[in-house]
């Protein structure tokens, strides 16, 4: 199944979803990357990162790559498969701390389902190993 065959509604709404992640991720590791010390300014404290131009390098770099990967569709799903093993991290780490639930924590996961969401409305790859089903004989 080609872009040609997804609805046209379905195909404009997976890349409203999926540019959004895409924005936001490539914001978050460009700050790491070219602001370090804004990153680290703005960190919560007690994160139990160290808060270092190191770190946010490295952390910047670790999201860029698999962004990089979403963005392009040939490894879009590789892409979403590595950035949701940072989201998890991202997300223990807030558990770990006792941040607020649902504006905090769960930040990754909301994040996640845009992420997935956005690339099974786009992707008949996708939408081929994962399919919803409907309906009680299904």
């Amino acid at each position: 199944m080609t872009d040609r065959t997804i609805p046209k509604g379905q195909l404009v709404a997976g890349h409203i979803l999926s540019g959004l992640v895409i924005l936001f991720l490539l914001f978050d590791a460009g700050l790491k990357l070219a602001s370090p010390g804004t990153a680290i300014q703005y960190s919560p404290p007690g994160l139990g990162w160290p808060l270092e131009v190191g770190t946010m390098y490295l952390l910047g770099t670790l999201l860029l790559i698999p962004t990089l990967l979403y963005i392009w569709p040939r490894t879009a799903i590789l892409g979403a498969i590595l950035i949701t093993g940072y989201l998890g991290g991202a997300i223990a780490t807030h558990v770990r701390i006792g941040s607020p639930l649902f504006s905090h924590s769960l930040f990754g996961v909301y994040l996640g389902l845009m992420l997935w969401g956005g690339l099974w409305l786009r992707d008949p790859r996708l939408r081929a190993l994962i399919p919803l089903r409907t309906g009680e004989g299904a």
